[in-house]
């Protein structure tokens, strides 16, 4: 059976390859709390949602990103500040292949390289062999062809003080990233980086069996360092004008918030094809993955696929809803591979599951986002993972009660104040959320969530603070308190916060609470400092207080860090749990 499904999705990609475009391709702007904060900034200050793309489906095509600067131009009724005309200028040229040759776009009250301030103008006639575009090592686009490749990279050197011992942190990441277009069809995108550091404890216990958060195989070296490589890439091209296919190993996100619950990039990348159909205000997302458990058979982890259906509709002009439907599921034990009745693009999963007789993990969702005055934005979710009718109202308390929870706020300008912007957001996860009874069903990849990376069975309060003192300096605060419920370490049976415990292992079918077993109540203030060195090349000062008050002495912990980096062209870590 898998063997057969290689078959047809090899057959099923070449047709498609082979099918006549009609549409120029981009490639995706990767996953960047601080970069994609910059468009939604944006957006909300338009007062109207994007028409190029759907804010809770990540990640952007960079064409999208460069129709929206277009529009808030074209329009020219967005209240910006100084700050924002040098966002703009920021999104075009980091896309410049996108914007007809030229990042300018108000040369009267903003200079572009004036700002950067890191390389001077060459006399009349010369041209560079390198950083000819300031966002790119070496780029070229012509009618049969774009190219842009980059150095990446991320150093830092810290001191990590935490209640048993104190301790030198350190981590160096290099490698390249490279995207591009052929004949403006096929779009393409690759990255590769070989990494080693040593981090906080905290990281480490986050950290699955021979594996790192957030990626995928680490090997620990000496003085308890890790080694791992991070890679990812795709191919994506347009078969039909209002149809997008992608094929590759990367992340995919739904929501608009700080954390997802739906799906977010806490886990490791897994290899994905996903086909995106936007008509008109309907964005029709289909996904189907491959990925992998943390239980290891004949020195191969084992295989679990999943099955994603997400309907974004804009209701209005400022309200947007979408609808979410997964099943995840393993047919190993049977001898068999991904079951071709999940690749139905428009059916209903539920159905599916009655109709083979299985019990695969299946989960429903809704997201909401409401952009207000021009000054702030209101998200929300709400996942079903399970629930019985009977034991839903009858106040049983039952375990079958599995949702989850999300409400949060952006507000741009906070309190007048240009620049300042504050979000705050609420999570809810109900315990046993996103488990299943066994490795191969439960809502995890590679040994991590690919919710939150909590779990399940807590509370959890974020706020956030961003501020754009200048051109180049931006400041950042994220204060997060969040109370979950833990396992004894004795025992092998589950109070539900553990999505990787079969929720077989559950002490009782009623009476189940939320923050039920060990209580541990973590609070941490990280504060940062970014300085633009030039384009994509950022100096980075950090202070992380993170306390866990828990009655079980192994979960308790007091850890103070401080630590300085420099990187290029690679996302800042936000490692907050």
């Amino acid at each position: 059976m898998y063997q057969r499904f290689k078959e047809w999705l090899s057959f099923l990609f070449f047709v498609l390859i082979a099918t006549t475009f009609t549409q120029a391709q981009s490639s995706f702007i990767p996953l960047n709390d601080d970069y994609y904060h910059l468009i939604d900034r944006l957006e909300i200050k338009r007062g109207k949602l994007s028409e190029g793309f759907h804010s809770n489906v990540k990640p952007f095509e960079r064409k999208a990103v460069v129709a929206l600067t277009d529009s808030i131009l074209r329009e020219g009724n967005v209240k910006l500040t100084s700050r924002d005309w040098e966002t703009i200028d920021y999104l075009r040229e980091d896309s410049w292949e996108w914007t007809g040759g030229s990042a300018a776009t108000d040369s009267v009250r903003y200079n572009k390289l004036a700002r950067l301030g890191w390389r001077k103008s060459l006399p009349d006639g010369q041209k560079r062999k390198f950083w000819e575009h300031a966002a790119d090592l070496y780029g070229k686009h012509n009618k049969d062809w774009d190219l842009h490749f980059n150095f990446v990279t991320t150093n830092f050197i810290g001191k990590d003080n935490d209640s048993d011992t104190s301790r030198t942190l350190w981590f160096t990441g290099r490698g390249v990233e490279i995207r591009g277009m052929i004949n403006d069809k096929l779009g393409f995108y690759t990255f590769v980086s070989d990494n080693q550091g040593r981090f906080p404890r905290y990281v480490r216990d986050f950290s699955p069996q021979y594996s790192f958060p957030g990626e995928g195989l680490a090997k620990y070296t000496k003085n308890q360092g890790t080694d791992f490589l991070s890679a990812r890439g795709y191919i994506t091209f347009r078969p039909l004008k209002s149809v997008n296919v992608k094929f590759g190993h990367d992340y995919n996100v739904f929501g608009s918030g700080y954390r997802s619950l739906i799906l977010s990039d806490n886990s490791s990348p897994y290899l994905f094809l996903r086909l995106d159909t936007q008509l008109g205000r309907f964005h029709y997302t289909n996904l189907w993955t491959s990925m992998l458990d943390s239980d290891v058979k004949d020195g191969l982890r084992g295989k679990k696929f999943g099955a994603i259906h997400h309907l974004s509709l804009n209701l209005t002009d400022k309200i947007n809803l979408g609808i979410f439907e997964a099943e995840v599921f393993s047919r190993d034990s049977v001898g068999g591979g991904y079951d071709l009745n999940y690749l139905n693009p428009i059916i209903f999963y539920r159905y599916i599951e009655s109709y083979i007789g299985s019990q695969d993990n299946a989960l429903l969702g809704l997201d909401f986002r409401w952009l207000v005055g021009k000054k702030a934005s209101i998200y929300s979710q709400f996942i079903l993972d399970e629930f019985l009718t009977r034991y839903m109202f009858n106040g049983s308390k039952s375990w079958t009660n599995k949702y989850s929870f999300q409400l949060g706020t952006k507000y741009v300008d906070a309190f007048g104040i240009p620049n300042l912007d504050i979000q705050a957001e609420y999570n809810l996860v109900r315990p046993y959320t996103y488990s299943h009874k066994d490795l191969g069903r439960n809502y995890a990849h590679y040994g991590q969530s690919l919710a939150h990376p909590l779990g399940a069975n807590f509370r959890e309060f974020v706020g956030i603070a961003r501020y754009k003192a200048t051109s180049r300096l931006s400041v950042y605060g994220t204060l997060m308190f969040a109370s979950q419920g833990r396992d004894s370490l004795f025992t092998d049976r589950s109070f539900g916060g553990d999505v990787m415990k079969s929720y077989e292992l559950r002490y009782t079918d009623e009476g189940n609470k939320l923050g039920q077993g060990i209580s541990t109540k973590t609070a941490s203030l990280d504060l940062r400092l970014s300085y633009s060195l030039a384009h994509n090349l950022f100096l980075d000062g950090r202070l992380l207080v993170r306390n866990v008050a828990s009655p079980e002495p192994r979960y308790d912990a007091r850890t103070s860090v401080f630590s300085l980096a420099i990187r290029y062209n690679m996302a800042y870590r936000q490692q907050t749990y």
